[in-house]
């Protein structure tokens, strides 16, 4: 070749510019000029070679190990560019050879998985097209949420059939959706309607506490509890707050409309209440058991606890206060039950001693036992606030846990201090 200087089976050096020989139907390139020798300049190509050598074997041996091979494809169709205007001398031939190689070979694997994602997504499109006209709002919204879930896990299809059966798709969670939100905006602005109803009525209820026509108003209090049964349902919540109103308006106004016709009111309390209110009454006497009679008041503080149980009292009837009083008798009870168990291992003379050094042995035995319970408390928050966020059902377990072991800790203390009281008398 005219003018060349320096040539071998890849390139050649003409006019102190190197060129590299065309292959694959590709013309000749120039791929660099020499800046000190010829040789120099050749031998820094050839070397560059190598680096598109390794480049080749590395990702054959990533495509050989990695679980998602069809990920690969799109790496290698822009090596293979990249190749093919690569700067260095050598013989590109096998190199892309070994390409073609490996493309063929993800595209068969990637066909097949397409063929599967396509069975996996009939599937889901089928169960999908059962919720589309739903009108079974909580179940087919969380039917329809693990069906989006296994079609994001699931790989594209052919081409041809992806765009057609994501349109699909999309279409059947939109139409749904819609028709849910539809439904939900119309209850709610029932719910707002019936809710505006019962208000009314409220209003109706206390302004018949400023009329003097009581019989008149005593008849127009009975027809807004008649009207109150008819207005539509509002969520529970809602009802007991606003019932609680009415209810409330509607007794004070009886018990004036009473007074008037020399008629004595009695309230009646749900039987159920009270056998709460005797429990309690029973829990706190067995409270004030001493020394050994504590165990005697530990057994029939267990019997009313499963009564208790037992008695199933509406939220909007329970009184909260006999409920709590209840549990902190027992909480009282059981906790004097252990000291007297600690007191009874560590004291075995404890039965020969005076009262005023049986109060002392109970107060230093329980000091230590408070001390302990601050600790284990202690240790317990932070354990709670550093593994708080882990799920909602572990987070209200924990927080449930520590709240009961501050109210048990805040007996402890009561007692403590109801003993340094009798020690210091």
């Amino acid at each position: 070749m005219e003018g060349v200087t320096l040539e071998n089976e890849y390139a050649y050096i003409k006019d102190s510019k190197v060129f590299l020989k065309g292959y694959a139907e590709m013309p000749d390139r120039q791929i660099g000029e020499v800046k000190r020798t010829e040789e120099e300049a050749f031998q820094y190509f050839v070397d560059r070679y190598d680096i598109a050598v390794k480049k080749v074997e590395q990702l054959e041996e990533d495509i050989d190990n990695a679980q998602n091979k069809g990920s690969y494809l799109t790496k290698l169709i822009q090596l293979r560019k990249r190749l093919l205007n690569f700067d260095g001398i050598g013989d590109f031939t096998p190199l892309l050879k070994k390409l073609d190689i490996k493309e063929a070979y993800l595209n068969g694997l990637i066909e097949v998985n397409q063929k599967n994602n396509l069975r996996v997504k009939n599937e889901l499109l089928e169960e999908a097209r059962k919720h589309k006209d739903s009108e079974d709002w909580g179940d087919s919204s969380d039917t329809l949420q693990d069906i989006r879930a296994k079609w994001i896990r699931t790989g594209p299809v052919d081409k041809k059939r992806n765009d057609e059966m994501e349109e699909e798709f999309r279409d059947i969670l939109d139409t749904f959706y819609q028709r849910r939100k539809t439904h939900f905006d119309e209850q709610n602005r029932i719910i707002d309607v019936n809710k505006a109803k019962f208000e009314e009525l409220i209003e109706k209820s206390q302004a018949l506490h400023r009329r003097d026509d009581l019989e008149e108003a005593f008849e127009d209090m009975k027809s807004y509890q008649r009207e109150w049964k008819d207005v539509g349902p509002v969520p529970p919540k809602m009802l007991k707050f606003l019932y609680k109103n009415f209810k409330r308006s509607n007794s004070s106004f009886y018990e004036k409309y009473a007074r008037s016709k020399g008629i004595t009111v009695q309230r009646r309390v749900d039987p159920r209440v009270e056998s709460q209110k005797r429990m309690m009454a029973e829990a706190e006497l067995l409270s004030q058991a001493e020394n050994e009679a504590i165990f005697d008041a530990t057994t029939k503080a267990k019997v009313l606890l499963n009564q208790w149980k037992n008695i199933r009292v509406p939220s909007h009837v329970a009184d909260r206060n006999v409920a709590e009083r209840f549990r902190a008798a027992c909480d009282k009870i059981f906790e004097l039950s252990y000291l007297m168990k600690v007191v009874g291992r560590k004291h075995p003379t404890f039965n020969f001693l005076d009262d005023n050094q049986k109060d002392m042995v109970k107060y230093r035995e329980m000091e230590n036992i408070v001390r302990r319970a601050r600790n284990d408390l202690q240790e317990l928050e932070e354990s709670t606030e550093r593994d708080a966020g882990q799920s909602g059902d572990m987070d209200r377990m924990m927080f449930n846990n520590l709240k009961t072991q501050k109210r048990k800790l805040l007996m402890k203390e009561i007692i403590l201090e109801e003993l340094r009281q009798k020690v210091n008398s």
